[in-house]
């Protein structure tokens, strides 16, 4: 085998353990929060640049977190039929992907230290906070994931704290000095708030799907995730209640809060997920769950891109 042809391998190894198809849920959240800046009058380009780099690398980094630390437990094992991991699966090494975690985590807060400037000692908590709970998701001595709170983790963090994260640096560098100690009034607003729901329940619903998929597998490993809790029919409700806030979220930003029609723009979207429904409803194999997964990170994209468009006009 040539340099060459080694170096590709390797490259396409290392994507294969960023997991691109995931990230949506880092861009999501910087769409939606930006054309809600706009539409407030706060946006600020550079720290909507910043926040979207720190949220992907916190999203890669737990990935990386995630691949090492389920392989290290075993519940990565070959009968899985999810995406190949590349530690369990050998193709790089389990300290190279644990170097890999703490460099790209490490990152995030270097990026960091430019939103903590804009934003403060609020950035700075959330920040240390998200990047913590990214390792925690899988690793440490009380594992997210492994005892059914990682769809909350989700939630929580790559949908409400990232959304209103995003908005309040934006809002705190055209409202605030530099370095607040506290939070600066028109930072967090309840729109900001209800902008992060739908957001917040796609991302979620990503999970879902990659949880259905390796239910009995997760099961036979003490892999506790909510899927497996939960079993088949009650996870296939979470999933469509998560899509049911998403699309509940634009009627009453039209409804109750007075925005403009175009604000339902992210309707336009139902179509593909009742496709994506009746697919996690009928089938549990990695054939077709692989690509829902992969569809409903497609979904979560474009219904922001729609969403912040909405909210702009």
């Amino acid at each position: 085998m040539s340099t060459a042809e080694v170096d590709i391998s390797r490259t396409k190894a290392w994507v294969m353990a960023v997991r691109p198809q995931t990230l949506p849920a880092a861009a999501a959240p910087i769409l939606v929060a930006t054309g809600l800046a706009i539409h407030e009058g706060v946006f600020a380009l550079g720290p909507a640049v910043m926040a979207f780099v720190g949220a992907a690398l916190i999203q890669i980094g737990t990935n990386f977190a995630n691949d090492y630390y389920d392989a290290m437990k075993g519940a990565d094992t070959d009968d899985r039929e999810g995406f190949t991991r590349v530690t369990q699966a050998g193709i790089i090494s389990p300290e190279q992907v644990k170097l890999a975690t703490i460099l790209t985590f490490a990152l995030a807060i270097a990026t960091g230290t430019y939103l903590v400037y804009v934003g403060g000692v609020p950035i700075l908590l959330i920040g240390l906070v998200s990047v913590f709970c990214g390792w925690a998701y899988t690793g440490g001595p009380y594992p997210l994931g492994y005892h059914g709170l990682g769809d909350l983790f989700v939630f929580v963090f790559f949908g409400v704290v990232a959304v209103m994260g995003a908005f309040y640096v934006q809002a705190a560098a055209t409202l605030a000095d530099p370095l607040a100690t506290t939070i600066p009034e028109g930072t967090l607003t309840r729109e900001a708030f209800l902008a992060s729901l739908p957001v917040a329940g796609l991302s979620t619903a990503i999970l879902v799907v990659n949880n259905i998929r390796d239910l009995e597998t997760d099961a036979e490993t003490g892999k506790r995730t909510l899927a497996v809790r939960l079993g088949y029919q009650w996870s296939r409700l979470e999933y469509v209640a998560m899509l049911a806030l998403a699309y509940a979220t634009p009627v009453w930003f039209w409804l109750g809060e007075g925005y403009g029609i175009a604000v339902l723009l992210p309707l336009l979207t139902l179509p593909y997920a009742a496709v994506l429904t009746r697919t996690i409803y009928t089938r549990t194999d990695g054939e077709a769950l692989n690509p829902a997964l992969e569809g409903t990170g497609k979904l979560l994209a474009l219904y922001s891109l729609l969403f912040a468009l909405g909210v702009v006009l």
